[in-house]
């Protein structure tokens, strides 16, 4: 299914290399809502991914809440990989939404990631509801094979990037302030993101104050990072610098 969508249209996502213009006939972007949220912003309402501009993305989830609003109806809704993705679906009369809305539907989201008023969102073209859940193993497969063809990167079964893909890579700035690198085995996504805003802002003596990291990963709980801060410490990673909530990385 995935592969036939390759081949008919451009329009899925754009290089934002500088040295090179190149776009790849991929018509939709398998994604998980861990990808979306983590992915750089480039400009206003551009985010990408490995150098990759994001165009149209698809989702599979479920969803846990949604609240109808005048012009459109905002849904959560959570794959399980990182916090639950906010997604607007505009109501017009030539725009009739779908009728379920009840907390535990499975759907597929097709739509532009967006940022309103500071918070992501997936900008909805098409919301459907999933009756084979056969379709959610499907589109897991879908996320490993796409991301591997076009970033050469190996994933494992929570999306986290394995050490066959990113062996002797080194942690270096591109286009938009979008960083790679090679991460430590056995951090999580969430924790691997963590890691990545300590190790850029690692020049400064003092490091990274908490609040800080708070400021660049706005899309993560407090909680989440105050967690994966203790375990960075405790596992050698990062140390703290002027005081308990100021951090550098052992690695830059």
């Amino acid at each position: 299914m995935w592969n036939q969508a390759c081949s008919q249209s451009l329009g899925g996502m754009t290089s934002h290399k500088a040295v090179t213009s190149k776009r790849a006939t991929l018509q939709i972007l398998p994604c998980t809502v861990s990808q979306l949220l983590s992915a750089p912003q480039v400009s206003n309402d551009t985010f990408a991914i490995c150098d990759w501009e994001l165009n149209q993305v698809s989702v599979v989830g479920i969803i846990r809440g949604f609240a109808p609003f005048v012009t459109y109806i905002q849904y959560s809704v959570d794959d399980m990989t990182g916090p639950a993705l906010n997604v607007k679906q505009w109501v017009s009369e030539d725009c009739v939404p779908m009728t379920f809305t009840s907390p535990g539907t499975y759907v597929r989201v097709i739509g532009s990631l967006r940022n309103f008023n500071g918070q992501r969102s997936l900008l909805a073209m098409n919301i459907r509801c999933i009756k084979d859940l056969n379709e959610i193993t499907s589109h897991m497969l879908e996320v490993v094979q796409a991301h591997k063809q076009f970033f050469g990167k190996v994933f494992d079964v929570n999306m986290n990037t394995t050490s066959a893909s990113l062996s002797g890579r080194v942690l270096s700035q591109s286009g938009g302030g979008h960083f790679e690198g090679t991460l430590p085995n056995g951090l999580s996504t969430i924790q691997g993101q963590v890691l990545h805003v300590i190790r850029r802002f690692s020049v400064r003596e003092c490091g990274i104050s908490l609040h800080d990291v708070k400021t660049q990963l706005n899309y993560l709980s407090m909680r989440d990072i105050r967690s994966s801060l203790v375990l960075l410490v405790n596992e050698g990673h990062i140390f703290s610098t002027l005081d308990e909530h100021h951090f550098k990385a052992t690695e830059q």
